[in-house]
């Protein structure tokens, strides 16, 4: 009897900086299948191709559409709007983190970042989610 192959959850990780994009890689690499791109309008042309990952971690300041644009257009589409979505930011600023959450991020954490933390908030969304163990 062969084991029934079991899926990692996803990660579309929207990040345009190249190491921060490493640490992201080597942490989340573990529990889920990570997509990185380094443009919020790639990840939203990654969405509109048919992919839906399972959690969107995006930088607050990234090229092309910014994080906070990215995150507006995912919560106004119909078919990505349930998909639970983080922001990464390098600014510890509260007026951006309320910005931010009213519209309609799921959390915010600030670079840097501790990796255990991160790994354990996704986990949490997805256990609340009912995609975790």
């Amino acid at each position: 009897m062969s084991n029934p192959i079991i899926s990692k959850p996803s990660v579309l990780v929207v990040e345009d900086d190249a190491f921060i994009q490493s640490i992201l890689n080597e942490i989340l690499s573990e529990n889920f299948e990570v997509t990185i791109f380094t443009d919020g309008m790639d990840g939203m042309n990654y969405l509109q191709s048919g992919n839906i990952p399972d959690i969107i971690l995006s930088d607050l300041n990234i090229p092309g559409l910014d994080g906070m644009s990215f995150l507006i257009q995912v919560r106004n589409s119909g078919f990505f709007k349930s998909i639970p979505f983080i922001i990464l930011s390098g600014k510890d600023d509260i007026e951006n983190r309320i910005r931010c959450l009213e519209a309609g991020a799921d959390d915010f954490i600030n670079k840097p970042f501790n990796p255990r933390e991160l790994d354990a908030r996704l986990k949490n969304i997805l256990r609340r989610m009912g995609k975790n163990k």
